[in-house]
């Protein structure tokens, strides 16, 4: 293995543990495990609560990638039966239950996205409705016998809905437990996750010790913010950078990130180490953000396709160019109502509802032809060339009828 003292400074990059007692804590137990000069066990659990996958969601994997290549054991854990309840652990409010059926059609996608990140070859899939689906009801009960409804109740957002009187309903104690059990189920030596996440890990190392288990470290991550710079990266919010956009989509929108996040985001997203991180941020912010948005995009596809978005950028962005090359729909010639804009636009992913093409509109972010449109119900007609945000287009061509 490595030099332990090579491997903690990896591994403890960009961690967050909310005080300096816990992270003082995790370091040194870490420390003393990786002075076995053993493979440890290594997990993080990702439930399906949505079919794919954005940054945000990376950052733990880029860290079991790190404990990859230095040789540990990583097992990729799918929550098909902790997400039956899903986890409030960084919500105000409950959250809706999936169905069986919606889990199992989102983790199927999620395993290949994934593999992105992770060597497909060193990385264990489990599912931990492997273990959690066969406990009694009477173990149920020995499992939450290790801890009190006071300690739920000091979590912030749980305290938060109490003050407010909000249901908190007792499911959501239970997704806690299941997932400290996964700790024990697994026998792991390390497991990772969000800062939201801490009480759940912790509450692994305590069931661990009930089952005469040595505890795991935790390693948690501060939540990456989406590219409002503001509010966690979500879909529902809008500031998301998804895993399978393509490289110029992806490429632009780490671009459109404010200055105020590039640190964040090299420090969790980028294999640069810290002192290579502060010379990057010395540099003016366009020369550092463009590193930084090759960087992310090389992450998730080859460096070639990652230079090629950057090159696109800086014809289509800073120099104004229409680019000679770009996404072309076929659509019949004459007036049909399918050729409207919001009807294109959203019924090829360009927008996620009509309300969102309204909304382009409104900021003048979508012109035809290098005119800014002002209907959404344009028509457009072969040979009409789209602008969608400052590096989407798209081209109309004519369908091929034969």
């Amino acid at each position: 293995m490595p030099p332990v003292d090579e491997q903690l400074e990896v591994l403890m990059r960009g961690t967050d543990f909310g005080d300096e007692q816990t992270r003082r804590t995790m370091e040194r137990e870490l420390r003393e495990r990786l002075e076995e000069d053993r493979p440890l066990r290594v997990y993080c659990g990702y439930d399906p609560s949505r079919p794919d996958l954005h940054l945000g969601h990376t950052v733990t994997m880029r860290k079991l990638r790190q404990f990859q290549d230095f040789g540990h054991e990583v097992t990729f854990v799918i929550g098909d039966f902790t997400g039956l309840i899903g986890d409030a652990s960084d919500k105000d409010r409950g959250r809706p239950m999936l169905s069986a059926e919606e889990l199992e059609e989102n983790a199927q996608s999620y395993a290949d996205q994934a593999f992105r990140i992770l060597d497909r070859e060193r990385t264990t899939v489990r599912r931990n409705a492997e273990w959690l689906s066969v406990l009694t009801f009477a173990d149920v009960i020995g499992l939450c016998s290790h801890f009190t409804v006071a300690q739920f109740l000091e979590r912030d957002n749980f305290e938060q809905r109490w003050e407010r009187r909000d249901p908190i309903h007792l499911h959501e104690f239970l997704y806690a437990v299941m997932q400290a059990y996964d700790a024990v189920a697994l026998e792991t030596d390390v497991q990772v996750g969000g800062t939201e996440q801490l009480f759940n890990l912790m509450a692994g190392r305590v069931l661990q010790r009930e089952f005469g288990q040595r505890p795991q470290v935790a390693i948690t991550f501060p939540i990456l913010v989406g590219t409002d710079g503001r509010q966690r990266m979500s879909k529902s919010a809008g500031n998301y950078i998804g895993v399978d956009e393509p490289p110029n989509e992806m490429y632009g929108k780490v671009m459109s990130l404010p200055d105020t996040a590039i640190e964040d985001y090299f420090t969790l997203l980028t294999p640069l180490s810290a002192d290579e991180v502060r010379e990057i941020i010395g540099r003016p912010a366009m020369e550092a953000k463009k590193r930084l948005a090759l960087e992310v995009t090389a992450s998730m596809y080859p460096h070639e396709q990652a230079e090629a978005a950057q090159a696109y950028f800086e014809s289509t962005i800073q120099r104004g160019e229409t680019p000679g090359e770009m996404p072309e729909l076929p659509i019949p010639a004459g007036d049909v109502p399918e050729a409207r804009l919001d009807h294109i636009l959203v019924a090829h992913g360009y927008a996620t509802s009509k309300q969102e093409v309204r909304r382009l509109l409104e900021q003048g972010a979508i012109s035809i032809n290098g005119d800014r449109a002002t209907n959404f119900m344009a028509g457009l007609r072969p040979g009409d060339e789209v602008k969608i945000g400052k590096h989407r287009f798209l081209r109309i061509v004519e369908a091929d009828e034969s």
